[in-house]
């Protein structure tokens, strides 16, 4: 009988879903419940418990869970950052959650908090940092770096030696050209081209 880790989703909304079925294919973990608004506790999304709100997070740090930040990223990554201040604070566990559908080169890293959809291709020499989205069909070049708080969203591409700083958001299907750097709090939107370097706070649509 395998052993699984018990853990909470922080996060109850549409991201939170994709998050779940993730986390349930990996067979390493037991969804314990949602941490999501107050007004929600008691509801359930895909069968699991909303059992509390932020200000339990403290308790259920003590009582010896991990936790996943189920909570998605589009124009911002602030809420992510504050709960992951929150969790830090605690010395709570954030496991790296990888799909058994996604490849991961072994020679990769991975940082705590990140998870790794469906189908996401991450090749040879790849570093990603912490609570960084890695989307279903998402492919990242070999090379490349991806920064903390970033979201690749479903079937973009980062070409070779690309990098990614800090909260940047890469829309579906956008194409990251080889070489480039995309600056810290950009936003790219889906499908966009990107052939030269992106200034920190861009946007592009």
């Amino acid at each position: 009988m395998i052993n699984k880790t018990p853990i909470v989703l922080i996060g109850g909304g549409g991201h939170c879903r994709s998050c779940i079925d993730v986390i349930e294919s990996t067979n390493k973990y037991i969804i314990e419940g949602i941490i999501d608004l107050k007004e929600n506790i008691g509801k359930k999304i895909l069968g699991y418990s909303v059992i509390g709100d932020d200000k339990d997070i403290e308790k259920l740090t003590k009582d010896g869970f991990c936790f996943h930040i189920a909570i998605g990223q589009i124009k911002t990554a602030d809420k992510r950052i504050q709960i992951n201040n929150i969790l830090k604070q605690l010395n709570a566990d954030q496991p790296t959650i990888i799909s058994p559908l996604a490849y991961l080169s072994p020679h990769s890293r991975t940082g705590s908090g990140t998870i790794v959809m469906h189908h996401a291709f991450i090749n040879a020499n790849v570093l990603i940092g912490e609570n960084c989205i890695i989307n279903t069909k998402a492919l990242i070049e070999h090379d490349s770096r991806i920064d903390n708080f970033c979201h690749i969203s479903t079937s973009a591409v980062l070409n070779g030696n690309v990098i990614i700083k800090e909260n940047v958001f890469i829309g579906s299907n956008a194409t990251i050209f080889p070489n480039t750097t995309v600056n810290s709090g950009s936003i790219i939107g889906a499908g966009k081209t990107i052939q030269k370097d992106v200034m920190s706070g861009e946007v592009i649509r």
